[in-house]
C-alpha cells in the first residue's frame, strides 16, 4: 500500500498551495496529491476572462511549471477521485481501486459545477465554466456558433457574456432573481454591471427561470424555454449557477458537515488528522458575524492551505483572514474586500456614471466590506477599515475625494 506522510486530495488552488507551502516550510515526509483532472496544478480564475478569451494559453496559467512537482518530490496521482476514506485505519481508495495509507490528509477537493436540473438538460451544446476541459470545448464551439444563453448571472456568468460580446458574439443572460450578483452585491452594484453589459449588447433577462432546454433531433441544445413560454435561441448555453462541493467521500466517512464539510479554526474536520481547505470547507468567519460558511476565492484558498500546513508543521495559528475577490469584465476592474453578508446599510463613494466608484457596506454601524470598481486606492485603504470593524463619519465615508486612510487614521 503506497505511504503519504501528508496526502492531499483536489488540485486546484488550495491542494496546490498546501504541497508548495509543505515544502517552503521545510516539511521532509513524503506528499502525494490525488487530482481529478489530467493535468498539473493551474490557476481557475483566467477560464472564464482571459483563457477564454484566447489572450492565455494553458501554459501562463499553470500555478508551476510541470516539472516543479516532480522537483520537489511531491507525486502527482492525475486523473484520480477518491471513493472511499478510512479514517480508522488513516487509509483511502481512489476510483481505479487503489488503496494508499496516509499521516496526514488535507481535503482540498473543490466543488463540481451545478448542473440545470429541467427537460433537456443532459442535451449536448450545455457548458460550464469550472475546468480547462470545460472552456476548451466551449472554445471549441467560438468558430461557428454565434448566438450564446448564459443561465446565471453571478460573476462566472457575467465574465462569460463580456468575453464573447467582445468576440462579436450575441448574447443573453438570463437570472432567476431580480438582479444580477444577488446574492453577493448590493444593488448599486447590480444596477451598475446590468447597465454596463447592456450598453454591450448584452439582452440582460432577469426574474426569468428556465423552464427547458430545447433540442434538435439529435439532442443537441437550440434553445433555452424560459418560464413564461419565450424561447432563446443558442447555438450554445452556458450554465453558471454555482457549485455542488465535493465532499462526498469526507461525509460518507463522518464528517460532519451540510453545505460543504465543517472544519474548525485549524482548517481541522471531526475526523482524526484529516483537514479541509478551499472552496468546499465550512468555517466560521469572524467577517461575516461569525456564520459558518464557505467561501469560493482564490485567497480562501491560499491562507486556508496556510493554516492547515502550519498546524500539521506544529505552529497553529488560527484561520483569521480577511476576504478578496475580484472580477474583470470589459475595461472594469471590480476589487472586493470583507464580506457584506448581514449587511445592514450601504454607503457610494463616487459616481456609477464616471465608471470608477465603490459600495461601502455597513453592519451597525461598522465597515464589514467594499466593492470597488475602478477604484484600487478605495480597495486598498478600505481594507483596514474592514479589518478594524471601523466605526466612520457617514458622510465623509459618502464623500470620494476623502482618502479613506484619512478615516482608518481618525
Amino acid at each position: 500500500m503506497p505511504h503519504f506522510d501528508c496526502l492531499i486530495v483536489g488540485g486546484g488552488h488550495a491542494g496546490a498551495q498546501a504541497a508548495i507551502l509543505l515544502r517552503q516550510l521545510k516539511f521532509e515526509g513524503s506528499v502525494g496529491i490525488i487530482s481529478a483532472e489530467p493535468e498539473p496544478p493551474y490557476e481557475r480564475p483566467p477560464l472564464s476572462k482571459d483563457y477564454l478569451a484566447g489572450e492565455k494559453p494553458f501554459e501562463r496559467i499553470m500555478l508551476r511549471p510541470a516539472s516543479f512537482w516532480g522537483d520537489q518530490c511531491i507525486d502527482l496521482m492525475l486523473g484520480e477521485r477518491v471513493k472511499s476514506i478510512h479514517p480508522e485505519t488513516h487509509s483511502l481508495v481512489t476510483t481505479s481501486d487503489v488503496e494508499h495509507s496516509y499521516g496526514k490528509l488535507i481535503w482540498a477537493g473543490g466543488g463540481a459545477a451545478r448542473r440545470l436540473s429541467c427537460p433537456g438538460s443532459t442535451a449536448t451544446g450545455l457548458f460550464t465554466v469550472r475546468t480547462r476541459a470545460d472552456v476548451d470545448a466551449l472554445m471549441a464551439t467560438l468558430p461557428h456558433a454565434t448566438r450564446f444563453a448564459i443561465v446565471g448571472g453571478g460573476y462566472i456568468g457575467l465574465e462569460a457574456a463580456a468575453v464573447l460580446s467582445k468576440l462579436g458574439k450575441q448574447v443573453t443572460l438570463i437570472e432567476a432573481l431580480d438582479r444580477v450578483l444577488a446574492r453577493v452585491a448590493g444593488p448599486e452594484l447590480s444596477d451598475f454591471f446590468q447597465a454596463e453589459h447592456r450598453a454591450h449588447g448584452v439582452d440582460v433577462r432577469l426574474s426569468t427561470g428556465v423552464q427547458a432546454i430545447e433540442t434538435d433531433a439529435d439532442g443537441r441544445a437550440t434553445g433555452v424555454q424560459l418560464a413564461d413560454g419565450t424561447v432563446i435561441p443558442a447555438d450554445a448555453v452556458i450554465v453558471g449557477i454555482g457549485i455542488v462541493p465535493e465532499t462526498g467521500p469526507l461525509i460518507l466517512a463522518g464528517a460532519s458537515g451540510g453545505d460543504g464539510v465543517d472544519v474548525d479554526e485549524y482548517c481541522l474536520t471531526s475526523l482524526p488528522d484529516i483537514y479541509a481547505i478551499g472552496d468546499c470547507a465550512a468555517h466560521e468567519n469572524r467577517f461575516a458575524a461569525g456564520r459558518r460558511m464557505r467561501v469560493e476565492s482564490v485567497q480562501n484558498a491560499n491562507d486556508q492551505a496556510r493554516t492547515a500546513v502550519e498546524h500539521i508543521l506544529g505552529h497553529a495559528k488560527p484561520y483569521d483572514a480577511v476576504p478578496w475577490f475580484w472580477s474583470n469584465q470589459y475595461d472594469l476592474r471590480l476589487q472586493t474586500v470583507g464580506l457584506s453578508v448581514a449587511h445592514d446599510d450601504r454607503v457610494v463613494r463616487g459616481d456609477p456614471a464616471t465608471r470608477s466608484f465603490s459600495v461601502v457596506y455597513l453592519r451597525q454601524g461598522a465597515v464589514v466590506a467594499l466593492d470597488c470598481v475602478n477604484r484600487t486606492k478605495d480597495y486598498v485603504q478600505g481594507r483596514a477599515l474592514v479589518l478594524a470593524g471601523a466605526r466612520v463619519d457617514r458622510e465623509k465615508l459618502a464623500d470620494g475625494d476623502v482618502p479613506l486612510k484619512e478615516l482608518t487614521a481618525a
